[in-house]
């Protein structure tokens, strides 16, 4: 059974730090948080929690207040399996909503599959803003050598939809009857169509991070490609509303 608790002492941040950096792998990059942060985080009343199954630290998430009476949670990391992030993220969940809080947002590459069907599909988070090159260039294991792109992921904890999700009802839907394909996989490239229907889907690559250790320019001409029309629909004032067959962003005109 996984156990999620609040951190507070050095060495506890320190296996976080560890795993953080087993699953990023920084290297000699600037890593998204340090042991001493998290430690003035935890004692400023910010959120640092832990994962562990049987005593074994298996994740780790960091938060800190924000505007509009949200928790921006800066960064979560898991083993994989065994459904250790759906616990971290409904921990932290309660522990928003203990303290008055209405909404939990967080940044996430819109070219991660898993995580978008993870974000949007399971959580039930929507994406708000399409935030180019946002965190300038980094170095890590996974995100080297490509442009940091990012969605910012709004989830309101009190939405029905989101409460439904939170009792483990299922929330993967098909794609809606009559979406227009606006970005589609045509053998492992973007292939852009129409976007003035009023639901498109826009694809995502099934391993964007495989792809980009194997094809560097196809990598590059997808984060191009969603960059262009998914980017440009939510400009345009068009509402992200779901992920569908863990393939595609709906996109509505609202």
């Amino acid at each position: 059974m996984i156990e999620v608790r609040e951190l507070h002492e050095m060495p506890e941040l320190e296996g976080v730090y560890t795993l953080f950096d087993d699953i990023w792998d920084f290297g000699s990059s600037d890593p998204p948080i340090t042991m001493e942060l998290m430690r003035a985080l935890s004692h400023a009343g910010g959120y640092v929690a832990g994962a562990f199954d049987g005593g074994r630290l298996v994740g780790g998430s960091v938060g800190f207040l924000a505007a509009g009476n949200a928790l921006h949670s800066h960064v979560t990391g898991s083993v994989a399996g065994r459904g250790i992030g759906f616990e971290l993220k409904q921990h932290q969940r309660r522990w928003a909503l203990e303290r008055g809080l209405t909404r939990i947002t967080w940044t996430y590459d819109p070219l991660v599959r898993r995580n978008a069907h993870f974000n949007l599909a399971k959580l039930g988070a929507r994406p708000v803003e399409y935030l180019p090159y946002f965190y300038g260039v980094m170095e890590d294991a996974i995100n080297q050598g490509d442009e940091s792109d990012r969605l910012l992921a709004s989830w309101p904890l009190t939405a029905p939809h989101v409460e439904a999700l939170a009792r483990r009802e299922p929330g993967d839907t098909p794609a809606p009857e009559g979406a227009v394909m606006a970005l589609a996989d045509e053998g492992g490239r973007p292939a852009p169509g129409p976007v003035d229907a009023p639901v498109v889907l826009v694809a995502v690559p099934p391993d964007i991070e495989a792809l980009r250790r194997a094809d560097k320019g196809a990598g590059k001409a997808w984060r191009h490609a969603v960059r262009d029309v998914l980017g440009g629909l939510m400009a345009e004032g068009r509402k992200v509303t779901g992920f569908a067959a863990k393939s595609y962003y709906v996109v509505e005109s609202m």
